[in-house]
């Protein structure tokens, strides 16, 4: 049963029956036939007929949506009894939001330290992004906002309180600006501005701040990397 639903999720990943065989390395007759089995089994229609994947019935999504479940608690009962015999081992799959991955080493150097035979991948994600990586159970943990927009199923530590600050190039800014000490959100909408992607929420936090001063703010450039925007600005662009 572990098996068809590993194959059942290498599917939902693929949406292509011959990617999802060769990710799990059987052939794909062996994995049209596990999911046949899996349906029989369940006396439900999981995967829509055609001449190629079309995707999945409303009972195929519940089924998925179990499946996942299921093999991540099987993958969480491996790692502890590995862990049992030889120690703590695994795969840790973090996710973080752009703004936060220079807090990574700090969350992660004192955990390797204590597990060090753990290997960890970083991704850089939107939140939304790493929303649907946990829901999916693809993420272990993440890094994003807890506030703004709504998590669900998580459990949840608060790490700091970002604060929002204007970087310019100091003969780029005016020098009543500089000597202020802090730019009013409604000044900082007259300036060329170079800003995060919609689809971070940084930026969504950002463009209601301008909106609450009665400003819509039509950046010159987006990016979804915090290094490209301190280059850019750095280059004089924004």
């Amino acid at each position: 049963m572990f098996r068809k639903f590993v194959y059942l999720l290498a599917l939902a990943r693929e949406k292509h029956f011959g990617r999802a065989a060769e990710s799990c390395h059987v052939s794909q007759p062996t994995l049209s036939n596990a999911i046949r089995q899996l349906e029989e089994e369940l006396q439900v229609p999981i995967v829509e007929r055609g001449q190629k994947f079309e995707g999945f019935t409303p009972e195929g999504l519940k089924v998925l949506e179990y499946a996942r479940r299921i093999v991540g608690e099987r993958d969480s009962l491996r790692h502890e009894l590995l862990a049992l015999a030889q120690g703590v081992t695994g795969h840790l799959r973090l996710g973080a939001i752009p703004t936060a991955l220079p807090v990574v080493p700090h969350v992660l150097t004192p955990f390797t330290t204590r597990f060090p035979h753990i290997r960890s991948s970083v991704v850089s994600l939107s939140s939304r992004e790493i929303q649907r990586g946990l829901d999916e159970f693809e993420l272990d943990a993440a890094i994003t906002y807890l506030d703004n927009e709504p998590l669900n199923n998580v459990r949840t530590l608060p790490l700091y309180t970002e604060r929002y600050h204007l970087l310019a190039r100091r003969d780029d800014l005016a020098e009543e600006l500089i000597a202020q000490g802090a730019v009013p959100w409604e000044k900082a909408a007259s300036l060329r501005l170079c800003l995060l992607t919609p689809d971070m929420q940084n930026r969504r936090i950002a463009d209601t701040a301008f909106r609450m001063t009665g400003r819509t703010v039509e950046p010159a450039m987006e990016t979804n990397s915090i290094v490209t925007l301190y280059t850019i600005v750095r280059a004089g662009s924004c």
